[in-house]
């Protein structure tokens, strides 16, 4: 790596900035934007709006910024008029024309991953917040929360689409609603309802189209959420509680009828010993069931895990659902046990289902990423259009970020994002990292990564020495 790629890639910024700049309006919110990206992609500790504004923006002839430059890049993320969806179906079309290419190095094609993500807020002004569940503290909490789509290929993701959940008592709100700029056609929605329009419209925006879906068991045990997935044609696999039911035979072939919901609470079970918890099922799968298969390479060692893969009925609003696959996948000592459920088609390798629940992760990594790196959190705007302006904005550095690591990975195959991070800070307006000093973190980190890798590989392989042999490790 030479001092002339870290300038190139670091120069790709305003380029790629260039084609998104039109979707910000006049001249003034083109450079805001600017401005903010640079900013969340800065080694600042906190990326709010002020702390960017004093480093990246300039008053009159290039002057230090003042008050006046944090008021006005305030005004672009809550007031200014332009549309976080418009950039999120740019970030679309950039997804499908740059990363969706990278699928042919895999089976599964494009994955789509839905989850939600927490963002712990004092106080009761901001839009949406409430105490309710918050993955990241794993706990109930003074929140708001967002439902994210995140875009998955070999070559990187890209968050596509964001939208801010507003709890029934929050929509019903018309004072606060008002304050914080919600929109009137805002109504409540469940999670899986947002995610359910979140896929209509990105399908609607016609760049991209999803070979999978993947969720969490919020929206696998959610029966008009799979609907919705079919009614759009949408292949799925999302996972589901233990104590999902589903046919273990053809229910067609019964004789009988199903009791229904009013029968069902009475008798306190269906009177069909075919109708089964998937956590029965898999208690009583015989030994060769179970298959091992390795996802990928963790910085660990190989991450492998078993599977047992079957076709069952589903049990959709307490009757008889559509043939499915049931995908089981446990740790390799037993103690934990995934469960999911999928409508891909009959003939669906089992290999294929299995990786296909390996890609959820990502959604983590994204999360983590924008978290760790680009100030996904840091905001401290109240309004509905400023979260769904930084939601974008984050996306957008992400998205920079991630193509500029796919570039340089030619020549580094184990650049990390972080490393791609150190990159693009060499070229800001003020930059804490020479292009010399850049090369030289980067280089460290490599070996330091690479010598720990080894070292975690070589005791996960003299663990599972049958493993290692049968996966030919």
């Amino acid at each position: 790596m030479t001092r002339d790629d870290v300038r190139a890639a670091a120069g790709r910024v305003t380029k790629w900035h260039e084609r998104f700049a039109g979707l910000f309006g006049r001249k003034e919110p083109q450079g805001h934007s600017l401005v903010y990206l640079k900013g969340l992609m800065s080694e600042q500790k906190r990326k709010s709006v002020e702390p960017i504004a004093l480093q990246f923006a300039r008053g009159l002839n290039g002057v230090a910024a003042t008050q006046n430059e944090v008021v006005a890049l305030q005004g672009f993320l809550t007031q200014s008029p332009w549309e976080a969806s418009d950039v999120f179906q740019e970030i679309q079309a950039v997804f499908a024309e740059e990363l969706e290419p990278t699928t042919t190095q895999w089976p599964l094609g494009t994955v789509g991953v839905f989850d939600e993500s927490g963002f712990e807020k004092a106080g009761t002004e901001s839009v949406g917040v409430a105490r309710q569940w918050c993955g990241r503290l794993g706990k109930t909490e003074n929140c708001q929360v967002g439902v994210f789509l995140v875009g998955v290929t070999p070559g990187g993701v890209a968050g596509l689409d964001a939208q801010l959940f507003l709890t029934e008592g929050w929509a019903a709100d018309r004072k606060r609603r008002k304050k914080t700029r919600v929109p009137r056609q805002i109504k409540f929605q469940t999670k899986p309802q947002i995610a359910a329009e979140m896929l209509r419209r990105t399908q609607a925006a016609g760049h991209v189209q999803f070979d999978w879906i993947v969720t969490d068991s919020l929206y696998g045990d959610s029966g008009k959420f799979l609907d919705a997935l079919e009614g759009m044609d949408q292949r799925y696999l999302v996972e589901v509680k233990k104590n999902t039911l589903v046919w273990t035979v053809d229910p067609a072939t019964l004789p009988g009828k199903t009791p229904g919901p009013k029968k069902r609470r009475k008798l306190g079970s269906y009177r069909y010993r075919e109708v089964r918890s998937v956590q029965e099922v898999a208690a009583d799968l015989p030994t060769d069931a179970w298959r091992p298969l390795k996802l990928r390479e963790g910085s660990c060692g190989p991450l492998v895990f078993e599977f047992a893969v079957l076709r069952v009925w589903a049990m959709r609003h307490n009757r008889p659902g559509p043939p499915i696959w049931l995908v089981i996948r446990r740790s390799l000592d037993g103690k934990e046990v995934w469960y999911c459920v999928s409508n891909a088609e009959a003939q669906t390798p089992w290999q294929t289902l299995a990786m296909v629940t390996g890609t959820r992760f990502r959604v983590e990594e994204y999360f983590q990423d924008g978290k760790t790196h680009l100030g996904m959190a840091d905001y401290e705007a109240r309004a509905w259009t400023s979260w769904h302006h930084h939601m974008a904005l984050a996306a957008l550095a992400h998205l920079f970020v991630t193509l500029t690591k796919r570039d340089i990975k030619h020549d580094l195959p184990d650049l990390t994002l972080d490393m791609a991070m150190r990159v693009l800070r060499a070229a800001f307006a003020k930059p804490t990292l020479s292009d010399q000093e850049a090369i030289d973190l980067i280089d460290y980190y490599r070996e330091r990564n690479e010598v720990a890798h080894e070292s975690h590989r070589k005791t996960w392989l003299a663990k599972h020495k049958r493993l290692t042999e049968k996966l030919l490790l």
